[in-house]
């Protein structure tokens, strides 16, 4: 069915229920915090030798010990291209074993590392800062077991999310984790940022999903936590420390999660509103009258739906022929089809009476879905291809959500474009400043100003990104200074010598053995 023919069917649904009423490459430039020379190399840290290239070989053959510089070029720069490292080596583990006596050996030579996976991180936490041995577990990616009546995967940490969501798929299972960058992100990088994600609204964190997880620490001991248990409350449960630490106390190197199973009906209807009033009250009418099955609550603004139609390959509007000020896709999942669309229809119905959507279409089959869920899931790369982008990711009481992105709007006025979209369900707002490139000027107007409204609204600086470099040292606008000092005592049992993702998480001041 042609984009017409969907939203035709999709808009006679609507009224008949209502009666009787890749990213480009471009250098870094200004404005950009990994160039603002603040940070200082740690002195305690050794640099690489000979005989450490040497040891290396030995233990992982030496097409596991790469110095090749293009292969390395990738490795010390994210994604986005804002923050880039000059590490000369990038070790590749196959086991363990492998990743317990490279630590080991980096622990005794005092050789700082930064562990790394599909390196689609927004904050600088996978890349180097200076040059610190890169160890990658993307050679780490085995399913080691999957039990189909409790649903428990455990697999290792170099599993691409989306491999993983294709076992299970054929098993008829669901990973309880949806991302945009499920085709390069790896489970172990998942868990050690405490991603989010699209769908957390129904399944909740990976805090809640993961029972257990095996990691290597500093100095090479393997902590098997493991277990495939729903209960176990035998002491302090450790594992949780591991996961959101962005690598900072240990490498996680197996992950043992708990999988919903696949359900039968899917319905994804992608709607619009007026203002943002209106997207807080239907999210408030969706928990009330999807409850059970609503699986996904999502929403973005103009600017970021204009972006998405300039930018992203074969993307259409849904909504032809006018933007709206508001967008939000709404998915539920169930197991009776027949019920789950009639209470669909039922809410949207409901909402159209109370004006609250002034426009909407509802997919007809798995192709449509998959169109809406592109534009979604596409912002951020359509956000690369316009040019530099400032990326905040937000925790705020729903209410308050959309106020920083009105007023950061009125506050930088032509020098950029403020968009706004995310998880509304999970109170979690992805703020971006885009403009031509990055800009010392603009980067003054937005920074300290986004934290200074964040802390004093009461939400939180980091959502799901994690802090990474990027926001090390703005902790204290979501956390207090004996909550900071808590998890430095933590860091320093831990990793004393603090090699492992140095200037990530703490701040700097504390970052130092």
């Amino acid at each position: 069915m042609k984009m017409d023919g969907w939203r035709a069917s999709a808009r006679r649904i609507l009224k008949l229920s209502s009666r009787p009423a890749p990213a480009p490459r471009f250098a870094p430039g200004r404005g950009n915090p990994a160039r603002h020379g603040t940070i200082q190399r740690n002195p305690e840290f050794a640099t690489i030798n000979s005989d450490d290239i040497s040891y290396f070989r030995d233990l992982l053959g030496e097409k596991n010990v790469i110095q090749d510089e293009d292969a390395l070029l990738a490795a010390n720069m994210d994604w986005m291209r804002k923050y880039k490292g000059s590490s000369k080596l990038l070790l590749l583990p196959r086991s363990t074993e492998e990743v317990s006596q490279v630590l080991k050996y980096c622990n005794s030579r005092c050789l700082a590392v930064v562990p790394q996976g599909g390196n689609t991180g927004l904050v600088g936490g996978s890349v180097p800062v200076f040059d610190e041995v890169i160890v990658n577990l993307g050679s780490m990616n085995k399913v080691i077991s999957f039990d189909e009546v409790s649903g428990i995967l455990v697999s290792e940490a170099g599993c691409i999310l989306e491999s993983l969501v294709n076992f299970l798929d054929n098993n008829g299972f669901i990973m309880p984790l949806d991302l945009g960058s499920k085709g390069s992100c790896q489970i172990g990088g998942n868990v050690s940022t405490n991603a989010g994600g699209l769908r957390l609204i129904r399944y909740g964190s990976l805090h809640a999903n993961v029972l257990g997880l095996e990691a290597v620490l500093a100095n090479g001991d393997v902590l098997d936590m493991l277990g495939t248990l729903r209960k176990d409350n035998t002491g302090y449960d450790l594992k949780h420390l591991f996961i959101g630490s962005e690598g900072s106390l240990g490498i996680v190197t197996k992950v043992s999660i708990l999988t919903p199973p696949k359900l039968s009906s899917v319905n994804v209807a992608f709607l619009a509103c007026t203002d943002y009033l209106s997207c807080q009250k239907l999210l408030l009418e969706a928990r009330r009258k999807l409850g059970e099955v609503l699986s996904a609550f999502e929403f973005l603004d103009e600017q970021a739906m204009d972006l998405a139609l300039n930018h992203l390959e074969g993307v259409r509007n849904p909504l032809p022929p006018a933007l709206h000020k508001f967008y939000v896709l709404i998915e539920t999942t169930g197991s009776d089809e027949r019920s789950d669309r009639e209470k669909l229809e039922a809410f949207l119905a409901h909402s159209m009476e109370e004006g609250l959507i002034s426009d909407g279409v509802v997919a007809q089959d798995i192709q449509q879905a998959s169109s809406v869920w592109n534009i979604r899931e596409g912002i951020a790369e359509a956000l690369m291809k316009a040019g530099a982008v400032y990326k905040y990711d937000l925790s705020i009481p729903v209410e308050k959500i959309y106020d920083i992105v009105e007023e950061l709007r009125n506050k930088l006025g032509h020098l950029a474009r403020v968009v706004g979209f995310g998880h509304l369900g999970d109170g979690n707002l992805h703020l971006n400043i885009s403009c031509p490139q990055y800009d010392d000027a603009v980067l003054a107007q937005i920074e300290p100003f986004v934290y200074e409204w964040t802390s004093k609204h009461g939400g939180s600086i980091s959502a799901e990104h994690g802090l990474g470099l990027m926001k090390a040292d703005k902790i204290f606008y979501s956390k207090s200074p004996a909550a900071v000092q808590l998890m430095a005592s933590v860091k320093n049992l831990l990793d004393p010598n603090h090699i492992l993702n140095p200037y990530k998480v703490l701040p700097h001041s504390l970052s130092s053995p």
